[in-house]
């Protein structure tokens, strides 16, 4: 069955806002609203941009130096320019799924489900939101635990500096995370995507502020010692076991998988683009430079970092302790770590939310509970829409991350998972299928038989980062008590 694509235009104009049927002005001429009766939406290359790049550039990047320790001078860079590929290429595939049929005036498709139902239905929907969902709720664990630990780094260096290097400084890292919980409970009370791009912003700018201050550090570093550490083949047998080597290599894999790993929300980002030109013109676009400027940051943060450190490189570059001084700076980097992750858990978590809220609605549509707005007069800005629902809800799940975060907090290990679960099905195996469909590629054609081969090695790679990332968390458990990591 084929839906028609044509906004309708006249009187037969209803649309259904929050299960409610209201009147909207014919579309065609409308200022006011798009062709799907929803308010004009204001997206550009630059908002589109800095969303990804908040997503993106996120605490991954300090896993990057020890994942290119993993592997190499050889293996370390390359991986990283061939994720930097797939990621970029992937993402272009699954823009094109936004609008279902005809790229300019097809059906949208709100979210990254909505796409996967339109072009594949049926039980694969089930699997991408239960994997999606599930990501997004690890990825909301992740961010915890990471700025938890540049709160415990600020503290840590800050005595370190006072008592000379006398002091070992052990620094608690639960107090921090509750504090960034307390954070998120309030900031998980905007109500959509569209009105955190300050956030994002904000992120962005934070994101660039310590990506650079890691670089910085790590060709100061090199310039001091006047050489480049590291080797071809990466952190040599004798440091570690012939066994621990390859789980290592696994588990780098997972880690540069998760600095890449934006595309479960590549479609909730595409929804805020204006248009005309069409949505995937401008995603494009944003993706190319987004990605680029991720791959230039990425490249060199992980290879400054392992010139500096050799096999040493820390598991958190800016935490890991390689650097002690200038330690303000460290301190303006850390700070900007945990800034930067108050906005990235924000943009990875409104989905789940809008998810669930929108579930509930149509589950209970007569709950006032769920569906009435109180309104709270805020002087000079337009009153705040106080929802019950959306305060209970998100601040238990909030409350969860955070509990989960304190009994798990072991980063590259957490990291390596999450990249090593998302990475193919999401941003591979589903965009792949899904533009299959969408463009009618016939099955044993060689352009199905390249798309298939590039899905397939991404399982591959896939797999070999959960292993490694796994065996990671079980060396972790044997030394492990919970609430009383510290740092």
């Amino acid at each position: 069955m084929v839906e028609s694509t044509a906004p309708k235009q006249g009187p037969q104009n209803h649309h259904q806002v929050f299960g409610v049927s209201v009147n909207v002005p014919p579309q065609g001429g409308s200022k006011c609203f798009d062709d799907d009766g929803k308010l004009k939406r204001t997206g550009s290359v630059w908002t589109a941009s800095a969303h990804i790049i908040t997503a993106v550039i996120g605490s991954g990047v300090l896993s990057l130096a020890w994942a290119t320790a993993q592997l190499g001078w050889i293996a370390g860079p390359t991986v990283l320019l061939l994720f930097a590929f797939v990621t970029y290429y992937t993402s272009v595939l699954l823009a094109a799924c936004y609008r279902s049929g005809d790229p300019d005036g097809g059906k949208r498709n709100y979210t990254y489900m909505d796409a996967v139902r339109a072009n594949l239905g049926g039980f694969q929907v089930k699997v991408c939101g239960a994997i999606q969902y599930m990501n997004l709720f690890g990825v909301a664990i992740g961010y915890t635990i990471a700025a938890s630990i540049s709160m415990t780094a600020i503290k840590k260096s800050n005595c370190f500096h006072s008592s000379g290097g006398k002091d070992p400084c052990k620094v608690s890292s639960t107090p921090y995370m509750i504090i960034f919980g307390v954070v998120e409970i309030l900031f998980s009370q905007i109500p959509d995507f569209d009105q955190i791009w300050w956030l994002s912003f904000v992120a962005a700018v934070m994101s660039f502020t310590y990506s650079t201050i890691g670089l910085g550090l790590g060709i100061g570093k090199v310039a001091e010692t006047g050489k480049f550490r590291g080797s071809l083949t990466g952190i040599s047998i004798g440091t570690v076991t012939q066994t621990d080597k390859i789980w290592r290599s696994f588990q780098a894999l997972g880690a540069i998988a998760f600095a890449y790993s934006y595309s479960l929300i590549l479609i909730e980002i595409q929804d805020t683009i204006k248009a005309p030109p069409s949505e995937y013109k401008t995603m494009k676009k944003a993706t190319l430079l987004s990605v680029a400027v991720t791959t230039i940051f990425y490249m060199s943060c992980g290879c400054f970092g392992y010139a500096a450190f050799g096999d040493l490189a820390p598991g958190n570059l800016l935490t890991g302790f390689g650097f002690y001084n200038p330690y303000w700076l460290l301190d303006i980097a850390n700070i900007a770590i945990a800034i930067h992750l108050v906005g990235a858990y924000q943009v990875y978590c409104q989905p789940l939310f809008a998810f669930i809220e929108k579930t509930a609605r149509r589950w209970f549509p007569e709950s006032q509970f769920i569906t009435k707005e109180i309104e709270i007069p805020i002087p000079g800005f337009k009153p705040y829409k106080l929802n019950l629902f959306r305060l209970v809800w998100r601040s238990i799940f909030v409350v969860i991350t955070t509990v989960i975060s304190m009994l798990m907090p072991f980063f590259n290990d957490v990291v390596g998972i999450l990249g090593a679960f998302g990475f193919w099905p999401l941003t591979v195996y589903f965009p792949v299928e899904m533009y299959i469909v969408q463009k009618k590629i016939p099955k044993w054609s060689t352009r199905w038989l390249c798309l298939q081969i590039l899905s397939l090695a991404c399982l591959i790679i896939s797999v070999a980062a959960a292993a490694g990332s796994f065996a990671g968390v079980v060396n972790d458990l044997k030394v492990y008590k919970a609430f009383k990591t510290s740092y």
